[in-house]
């Protein structure tokens, strides 16, 4: 391939965007944004298979819920919130936890958490388990990649690698210096400037990639991933990644396709046009800010030298040298910020590639460290985490479309804490069918001798639930006293799904306030 010093002249048709809006999610709960990922479907898959496997392998059922699939999630979001050094503690005297023991017994939360189970063993067959070596939490990555795939492609996205920490026994561990946590699974992630999650893929080699990638032609294995995430993004999108991944075979075999990629690149890569630009000691004699170009006989790539503390080289198929324009540095000789020139490639690719760091940071400040030896665990918590950095991502960017204050904004920590309660005031119905259930907390009400459980108040994401909440009239004889706020009424009907009375009268309807 031969080098010029021409301009760039791309041939990129217009970027086509979806029609979607914030309106779409208006008056959405935390709970219907992580539902996006993690759905009651999938929580009683979680059960029953957790349910077979240990009725398959001991003989007894771990008799667990749909309901208490979602405690246990639940719990372990606050503990990735309030987090102790050891698990045990939140059962201790002096640290008890209430949101947590109020739900499980100690040893009843370690043996869900050893026996959770997203399929049954022994109905995978040998073929798949040769070629997936992720196979004993493939239904729960499909599930969550499935809410991934469902958000609205930008024109800009980045590719970049994310580690999944854990130094047990597992398939590819991988060891990559360098990073914040250099033991662990590989993950390849497709984000968008905004730091939201549009597609992933756990590495598993090159022959892996090779089965998922239609016409390989001998790519490398930088090449072979752009390729695998860019299968769901839309004709004329920008795709930003680092040096690993680019590359002049990369550059022009996405151009096929229609995806115009930028990067960083390395130096051997593109040994011919760096014999075209200024050695780093020309460079360096001219003063930071220099910068210098050439692109291919046809004009359709170009590679970029510029100047900063030390040479930076980009090859891009869309952006260029020019327009150039201005960014601060700070001058340790002077002591003081100066103002150099800046190619065009380099600020773009500085403000839409940092979408995958984003929500690795968002994901660190509150992961679920539970310390355990095994890995599906560890795989199930860390997409736990990234469909919760995902649901406040998109949360946080609808309510800045529409407006919202930033004071009225939730914090990812208040986010977390909001899914947690949700999660945890999930409520079997099959098991408040009780003789003495019906009855509340009135004090002139006596059940053998004592008064009756004060029954709590569901959490606001349940109450609110359209169509989940349909009147009962219950044939008591002393009517109930009413559960909503400020009313002393008594009442005989109750919802069918909160299990609390509330008056339904044309004078006081209570029923309809208290789920609105």
């Amino acid at each position: 391939m031969r080098w010029t010093a021409s301009p760039l002249t791309p041939k990129q048709a217009q970027f086509e965007h979806e029609e979607e809006t914030a309106q779409d999610r208006e008056d959405w709960t935390p709970l219907d944004y992580i539902e996006q990922y993690i759905d009651k479907d999938l929580m009683k898959m979680i059960a029953d298979c957790s349910n077979a496997t240990s009725l398959a392998r001991s003989g007894y059922t771990l008799n667990t819920s749909t309901d208490e699939i979602y405690h246990f999630f639940g719990a372990c979001i606050w503990m990735s919130c309030v987090p102790y050094p050891a698990i045990r503690m939140y059962w201790s005297n002096g640290l008890r936890f209430p949101a947590v023991t109020e739900k499980f017994t100690r040893d009843r939360f370690f043996r869900l958490r050893r026996s959770l189970k997203v399929l049954i063993d022994y109905d995978v067959p040998e073929h798949r388990r040769e070629r997936d070596k992720f196979w004993k939490v493939r239904p729960f990555l499909d599930r969550i990649l499935k809410g991934c795939k469902s958000q609205a492609r930008p024109e800009c996205v980045s590719i970049d690698e994310q580690m999944i920490p854990f130094t047990g026994v597992c398939p590819y561990r991988q060891y990559i210096p360098m990073k914040p946590n250099p033991v662990g699974v590989k993950n390849f992630v497709c984000a968008t400037a905004d730091g939201i999650v549009l597609d992933f893929d756990l590495y598993q080699g090159a022959d892996a990639l090779l089965e998922q990638v239609e016409e390989p032609e001998d790519l490398g294995l930088g090449s072979l991933v752009i390729d695998r995430l860019s299968q769901t993004l839309r004709p004329n999108t920008n795709v930003y990644c680092d040096q690993f991944f680019t590359s002049v075979q990369a550059v022009e075999h996405m151009m096929k396709k229609q995806m115009y990629v930028t990067g960083t690149v390395m130096r051997n890569r593109i040994s011919a046009a760096v014999q075209k630009l200024p050695t780093d000691k020309e460079m360096k004699k001219d003063g930071r800010g220099t910068s210098a170009q050439v692109t291919t006989e046809d004009g359709k790539i170009c590679v970029v030298k510029w100047y900063d503390n030390k040479p930076v080289l980009m090859m891009s198929a869309v952006h260029g040298r020019e327009p150039e324009n201005t960014c601060q540095r700070w001058d340790k000789k002077q002591k003081r910020y100066v103002t150099i020139p800046r190619p065009s490639i380099i600020h773009e690719y500085n403000s839409k590639m940092g979408g995958v760091d984003l929500v690795d940071r968002m994901m660190s400040y509150y992961r679920m460290n539970g310390r355990t030896k095994k890995w599906t665990l560890r795989m199930l918590m860390h997409f736990t985490d990234l469909a919760l950095a995902n649901s406040w991502l998109l949360y946080r960017k609808d309510l800045n479309l529409c407006g919202t204050p930033k004071k009225n904004i939730m914090q990812f920590l208040e986010f977390r804490m909001e899914v947690a309660m949700t999660f945890l005031s999930q409520r079997d119905n099959d098991n408040n069918n009780s003789d003495f259930s019906e009855l509340e907390d009135d004090p002139d009400i006596l059940v053998q001798g004592k008064k009756s459980p004060v029954k709590a108040v569901p959490h606001v994401s349940i109450r609110r639930r359209a169509n989940a909440h349909l009147p009962e009239a219950v044939d008591l004889k002393n009517a109930a006293r009413c559960r909503a706020k400020g009313c002393s009424g008594k009442t005989r009907v109750q919802c069918g799904t909160c299990k609390v009375f509330l008056c339904l009268q044309a004078g006081r309807n209570c029923y309809r306030a208290f789920h609105t």
